[in-house]
């Protein structure tokens, strides 16, 4: 019997080789539409770039790939779509602008050649499913932060990177990025701090020009780490009282959430990432740990969440194989609603351990859930069986989290 939680029994989405970050809105005519990075070298190489391409049968079939930006020009890197009430979609990428080939970095020789992580905030449009993009590309303005200054070109080049996919909530657009203080050293960025764009008029506005963004958090510093200089990759969720929810990575062998009471202006006190209040933190390496709101079906209004089960000890390169997945639920706190988590399953796996499989997204079809995911040279789609998501929140109810009694452990959150 194949098991579906076996990576190569999921449906390919077609690349040009590399292939990472594989997105997906679902268009008004029931298309899903899938972005990605990708290009013809390894991750980081000249010639990477975006696309998009179309399935209309769950994923098992994929259209031609349709270049958002070309791969004969400048980098364009990290697209993360978002899909408006009039059906427009806009994806927001890392564009190197200036065409910049090498950055000062912080190791034996002074330089890197990797360009795909800098330059502006750019977004595309499409109003046709993604049969086509906007010739014009539009750029964010980034505020600057203490980050940015201490970076080796005090700030006049920033540095950043996102994932996942944007959120709506309560009309107002949100999607995580990651602000990066310098290049070299374990890991290639040696300092990160989590950061949020927040939009209250992409929704409503035709004219790309005159849509309004703001950097968050407040203040000169984004979210960071209890322990060590790296807090990267935010995911966000919003709850039912209004509340943002985020996760991030470290390297101190946990991740990190943070609650919002207040849009994402500020956030509470960065805590190593734990089921519910006063239990022992989660492990995690260097790795994406996304978290997404379920819609449809019987799961509506829970949440589900991605990561790895490990805190990098022991493993090559941080292993990202098996991944692993929770359930969740919201509960009271006295500061607001908060989050608390089941027992972890395996969600995929590959045969090779040193395999990565990362970068999830989550797509609802009625009551079934679909996941793709990459392993940077091949993407693919997965149905998750119904049995799985049935124990993900089978062993929720049943444990500590149902009824927490530790009360300061509780109003740290």
């Amino acid at each position: 019997m194949n098991d579906p939680r076996n990576i190569k029994n999921g449906f390919l989405i077609p690349s040009e080789g590399y292939c990472d970050q594989p997105y997906v809105v679902k268009t008004p005519d029931g298309a899903w539409l899938c972005v990605m990075t990708t290009g013809r070298g390894i991750e980081g190489a000249k010639g990477q770039h975006i696309v998009s391409t179309r399935s209309r049968d769950h994923g098992r079939t994929w259209s031609r790939l349709v270049d958002i930006e070309p791969a004969d020009g400048p980098e364009a890197s990290w697209a993360m779509p978002v899909i408006t009430p009039t059906g427009r979609v806009y994806v927001f990428y890392t564009y190197n602008a200036e065409n910049r080939r090498k950055v000062i970095a912080e190791y034996e020789g002074g330089l890197c050649g990797r360009v795909d992580s800098l330059g502006e905030y750019a977004f595309k449009f499409s109003d046709d499913g993604g049969l086509s993009w906007s010739h014009d590309r539009y750029f964010i303005p980034v505020r600057e932060m203490a980050i940015d200054r201490h970076n080796a070109y005090g700030g006049r080049v920033k540095f950043f990177w996102g994932v996942g996919k944007p959120i709506v909530h309560d009309g107002t657009a949100f999607f995580g990025f990651s602000k990066v203080g310098g290049f070299g050293g374990e890991g290639f960025f040696t300092s990160s701090q989590a950061c949020f764009m927040r939009s209250d008029n992409i929704l409503t506005e035709p004219d790309p020009q005159k849509i309004k963004w703001e950097t968050l958090p407040q203040g000169d510093h984004g979210l960071q780490s209890p322990d060590g200089p790296v807090a990267e990759e935010p995911s966000l969720t919003a709850l039912s009282d209004g509340s943002l929810f985020c996760t991030y990575r470290t390297v101190a062998g946990h991740p990190c959430h943070a609650y919002s009471r207040d849009s994402g202006d500020t956030w509470t006190d960065p805590q190593f990432m734990t089921c519910y209040p006063g239990a022992t933190a989660l492990n995690n390496p260097r790795g994406p740990n996304f978290v997404r709101k379920l819609e449809n079906g019987p799961y509506a209004g829970r949440y589900i969440y991605w990561f790895y089960n490990h805190n990098g000890r022991g493993y090559e390169d941080g292993s990202r194989n098996p991944a692993w997945l929770l359930g969740g639920v919201e509960r009271d706190s006295p500061a607001g609603k908060v989050i608390h988590w089941g027992q972890p399953e395996v969600v995929l796996y590959a045969d090779e351990w040193k395999t990565h499989i990362g970068y999830p997204d989550f797509i609802e079809e009625g009551s079934q859930l679909f996941i793709t995911e990459t392993q940077k040279s091949e993407a693919r789609v997965h149905k998750i069986p119904d049995r799985l998501l049935r124990r993900l929140w089978e062993t929720l109810a049943s444990g500590p989290n149902e009824n927490p009694t530790n009360e300061s452990a509780t109003k740290a959150v």
